[in-house]
């Protein structure tokens, strides 16, 4: 009798824990982990009051902007708080997560690759976010709506709305998007609203023409073509500050250039659905009844447990009637952004499902798309709010985004007659403007790219728009139109290092001069290495990619593009490997070996540049004899022996520096061209060391020199008019 009486209160305890458990309603613990490494990577905001890196319960200790059904976060409300930080790594945990509201904050860096997979509603307007759109956004196939307005996303929108045939309305608006629409906007088979304006859309707007809108804002982009006979049915259609030619008017009448901003303001539909859409109705007692057999049933239906069935729905409804005061206080003000818990009857029934739907629904509003304030916001504001973050953040301007109508018109379309050269990436192009600019035009001849590889590009452009130092040529702005990938650069006279030394136009650089071209080049190598975040490797160094100005300054080119070589189109890969032939004598011995640091490759092919330099001598030089084709096996065994050494400089400065002078150079160049790379020398001591040897040269020349005939030569040409070198100093002089 003992055992039995055991038993059943054995089993009475079981199901006190069961009922209990489903009373208290703990978070589920991945939801947990990622909203703490979400607090982690807002950097800990004291506004989010109760949240944790480590343990808490998000749904029973009132997280600020929390919201629960049960033990899953649903709903996540964090607007207007001043949020810095990113968004951290882990939000496609929040499986359950139906709306996401982090607008009008100060949250930076790329959307994550993975939001929350089931959210009808994601809201992230009105931030610092930058980079594209995520592939993963065409896997979230309950998604309604959408808003990244006002942010710093850019570049081309690739395929990532394929899938999404639930979304309704989407607002991209005031952001740096660019290139064509993607052909994935065809499939939005239920969008009613979307917002494009003030971007750098481009091409046609061909895949909207069937979509069933209502309301259309594409205002101030670059579109161009035909405007689809469709538009004349959307009920709210705003189409002007684009590219529409008269000749491609609708056929029906309609201003472009007249609509009034203040038609753009629409007021938000007037019904929403709750933001709880197919939730699993929770499992009743009905069903755990049935599931415990007839055993259970007896002992439940037995008098010993109702007792302690008394107390269980006796704590169980302390604790709801806690709960509802709690939410009544929490959601008196509608606009509070503390947690909002809710709570189901615990019958699971229907009806409480429902009834806790419309509690949701009034006490947290939808996210639809944001509608614009009726004040007319130019595009000089919206560069103004760009400044503000780039000083913010401490990040330059981005580059300009041209339209490829603008450089075929100053290319003359790409003629010959303005074609500079061939690179190893493809070729290059002078552009004349209107306003009397003058710019280099990179055209990069591309592959078809994946989105990624876009991504990819635009990261690179993103990159090389923030360099910024003296003897980098700096990028002015790009092209990503029609299937184009161009870089448009400051304009550097038309001519490179290596002709200077190797063509027979041009007359010899005086010793003085090289020795200022090497310190310009060292010190954009050294900014490079060292001064700019992250450090970045040149990789592809060499006397052809250093233009030379008017004042025979130095500028290297092509700064962080080497990583674009794998995207090439075959033409210009055949092309860069007949480049490459030439170029072999600057490939450090480690080229092509795992995680190897580019940055001892640049020092490397900077020593070889040194020794062009003293030499007058092709780094390869096939018309040589076998062992003198390459200049630095050539060149290694000489360096230190004294008779060698002045053997080896190149006949048109001999006698024009000391003997100590150019012993000091020889040492420099062999620290840079050791075979073992972790021997090579920072380029921050390169530079110190040139420093020194430039004031030593200078001291030479004040005191007399010793005898040396003191080289007065301009560098000139039968061809062009170049002025004679300035007096060599310790800042920007050259010594002609």
């Amino acid at each position: 009798m003992e055992e039995k009486s055991g038993y059943k209160w054995w089993n009475v305890i079981v199901f006190l824990t069961i009922l209990a458990s489903q009373t208290l309603a703990f978070t589920d613990p991945p939801e947990v982990t990622a909203l703490q490494d979400l607090y982690w990577s807002l950097n800990l905001p004291p506004e989010l009051k109760g949240w944790r890196t480590e343990g808490g319960d998000p749904c029973e200790e009132s997280w600020t902007g929390v919201s629960c059904y049960g033990s899953s976060v649903i709903y996540l409300k964090l607007r207007g708080l001043n949020l810095t930080g990113f968004l951290g790594h882990q939000l496609s945990s929040l499986h359950n997560l139906k709306q996401m509201d982090v607008s009008f904050n100060n949250i930076w860096g790329p959307i994550p690759d993975e939001l929350p997979p089931n959210a009808t509603h994601i809201n992230l307007a009105f931030n610092n976010l930058t980079h594209n759109i995520p592939h993963s956004l065409s896997n979230m196939k309950y998604l309604r709506h959408l808003n990244l307005s006002h942010n710093f996303l850019s570049g081309p929108v690739g395929n990532v709305f394929i899938g999404l045939r639930n979304l309704r309305e989407m607002d991209l608006s005031y952001n740096n998007f660019a290139g064509d629409l993607p052909s994935s906007f065809g499939s939005l088979k239920n969008l009613t609203g979307l917002y494009l304006q003030n971007n750098n859309f481009t091409g046609s707007v061909t895949y909207l023409s069937e979509l069933p809108l209502t309301d259309l804002n594409i205002q101030n982009n670059y579109f161009s073509g035909i405007i689809p006979n469709h538009f004349k049915s959307i009920s709210n259609l705003w189409i002007g500050g684009n590219r529409f030619h008269a000749d491609n008017s609708p056929p029906w009448d309609f201003p472009l250039e007249t609509v009034p901003f203040e038609q753009n303001i629409s007021s938000p539909p007037k019904t929403q659905s709750s933001a709880i859409e197919s939730y699993p109705v929770v499992e009743t007692f009905e069903s755990k009844k049935k599931s415990m057999g007839p055993g259970g049933i007896a002992f439940i239906v037995g008098g010993g447990t109702l007792v302690a069935s008394c107390i269980v729905i006796y704590i169980s409804i302390r604790i709801n009637q806690y709960r509802a005061r709690r939410l009544q206080n929490s959601g008196s003000n509608n606009n509070s952004t503390h947690s909002l818990p809710v709570t189901a009857a615990r019958d699971g029934s229907p009806a409480a499902a429902e009834e806790s739907t419309q509690i949701l629904t009034f006490r947290s509003p939808i996210l639809g798309p944001r509608r614009m304030p009726p004040v007319y916001h130019s595009r000089t504001q919206k560069m103004s709010r760009r400044k503000s973050f780039t000083r913010k953040y401490g990040l330059p301007g981005r580059a300009k985004l041209f339209t490829i109508a603008d450089l075929q018109s100053a290319t003359n379309s790409f003629s010959e007659a303005n074609l500079l050269g061939e690179g190893s990436l493809g070729s290059v192009y002078k552009a004349e403007f209107p306003d009397g600019q003058v710019l280099a035009v990179k055209n990069i001849n591309m592959v078809t790219l994946t989105f990624k590889e876009e991504e990819q590009f635009l990261d690179v452009v993103w990159t090389i728009s923030r360099l910024k130092q003296t003897n980098i040529v700096p990028l002015i702005g790009y092209c990503v139109e029609h299937g184009q990938h161009l870089l448009v650069y400051n304009y550097v006279r038309n001519l490179s290092l290596d002709e200077a030394l190797h063509s027979s136009a041009y007359k010899s650089l005086s010793w003085g001069l090289r020795l200022q071209i090497a310190l310009g080049v060292a010190q954009a190598l050294d900014y490079l290495h060292s001064t700019f975040s992250p450090p970045l490797a040149h990789s592809n160094l060499k006397s052809a990619n250093i233009l030379l100005d008017e004042e025979l300054t130095p500028h290297v080119c092509d700064c962080g593009l080497a990583i674009l070589r794998p995207l090439t189109s075959n033409r210009v890969k055949i092309k860069a490997s007949e480049i490459a032939i030439g170029d072999t004598g600057y490939i450090a011995p480690e080229h092509g070996q795992p995680g190897v640091d580019n940055r001892k490759s640049d020092t490397y092919a900077f020593g070889v540049l040194l020794l062009e330099l003293l030499t007058g001598r092709k780094p390869f030089d096939n018309s040589r004899p076998r062992e003198e084709q390459c200049l630095v096996k050539w060149a290694s065994s000489r360096l230190h022996d004294s008779e060698s050494l002045e053997q080896m400089v190149d006949p048109g400065i001999k006698r024009t520096f000391s003997f100590r002078v150019l012993s000091r150079f020889a040492d420099i160049v062999s620290l840079c061209i050791q075979p073992v790379k972790e021997f090579r020398p920072p380029m921050s001591e390169v530079v110190d060391s040139l420093q020194c040897l430039i004031e030593k040269l200078n001291n030479e020349r004040s005191s007399g020199g010793d005898g040396l005939e003191v080289d007065e030569k301009s560098f000139r040409s039968t061809n062009t008019r170049f002025i004679g070198s300035p007096a060599l100093s310790n800042s920007s002089g050259e010594e002609g």
